[in-house]
């Protein structure tokens, strides 16, 4: 009963992650377009904090518990699985917006932000499952961001004329994935052991080209003072976190 209290809560807090994306949705409802400012400042923040999360918590976790080989194993894994949807999107989307309707591009973006919201509930059950208890700072790093996953799906999808409604209810479907995805983690970890160390690898090889493909370089699009403002804080905010949980 007890084991099934932990496993509960561990997947609640999964769904605490997912709902930043809903909570980017809401803003893109309730305040309409955000401030260039203050969205690099956000995306700023959420850099920083996967930053210090994948350079103090992950990857000295994923050698603390595999091998240095596992480790690079699942590094590079994280980052190719990233890449193949970043590669599978661009594929199928154009690069602007002006050469396909805004409700095909919210979808194709809602999809990948699915698609690679399961590893990111993979992470989470891995840093449950060290000693160190990783998982309240994945959660509080992947809930920041997916916030701004959020937006972006929910910007599209508002300006080709989808209600809120329906906008909210595509991001609460997404958010369902990184809870399910911690769900099955937790079941893996359970049982082979040995997958904690390259999880903890995978999940910082998929943080990482997040922030170096899409966080950092939209950050600084519209603000660089304010981008490297939120990244200084997302790096101090980890810290400041890993000396307290």
């Amino acid at each position: 009963m007890k084991a099934g209290k932990i496993l509960s809560g561990i997947v609640l807090q999964g769904l605490i992650a997912g709902l930043g994306t809903c909570l980017g949705a809401l803003l893109v409802i309730t305040l309409g377009r955000m401030r260039p400012g203050t969205l690099s400042l956000l995306l700023g923040l959420a850099s920083g904090i996967m930053t210090a999360v994948i350079i103090f918590d992950l990857l000295p976790s994923s050698l603390r518990y595999g091998t240095p080989k596992a480790a690079l194993a699942g590094f590079m894994g994280g980052i190719v699985l990233m890449l193949v949807l970043d590669l599978g999107i661009n594929t199928f989307a154009p690069s602007t917006l002006k050469e396909m309707d805004y409700l095909k591009m919210g979808y194709l973006i809602a999809t990948g932000i699915a698609l690679h919201d399961l590893p990111e509930g993979l992470a989470i059950a891995a840093g449950f499952a060290t000693a160190e208890k990783l998982g309240p700072i994945l959660v509080l790093a992947i809930g920041l961001h997916n916030i701004p996953e959020g937006m972006a799906t929910a910007a599209p999808l508002r300006h080709g004329g989808l209600s809120a409604g329906r906008v909210l209810a595509i991001n609460v479907l997404i958010s369902l994935v990184t809870p399910i995805g911690t769900f099955f983690g937790l079941a893996l970890v359970e049982n082979y052991h040995s997958f904690i160390g390259p999880l903890l690898a995978f999940a910082a090889g998929a943080m990482t080209y997040i922030v170096l493909g899409e966080l950092a370089p939209e950050s600084r699009r519209n603000s660089r003072p304010l981008a490297y403002l939120g990244m200084l804080a997302g790096l101090v905010l980890i810290l400041l976190l890993s000396l307290t949980v």
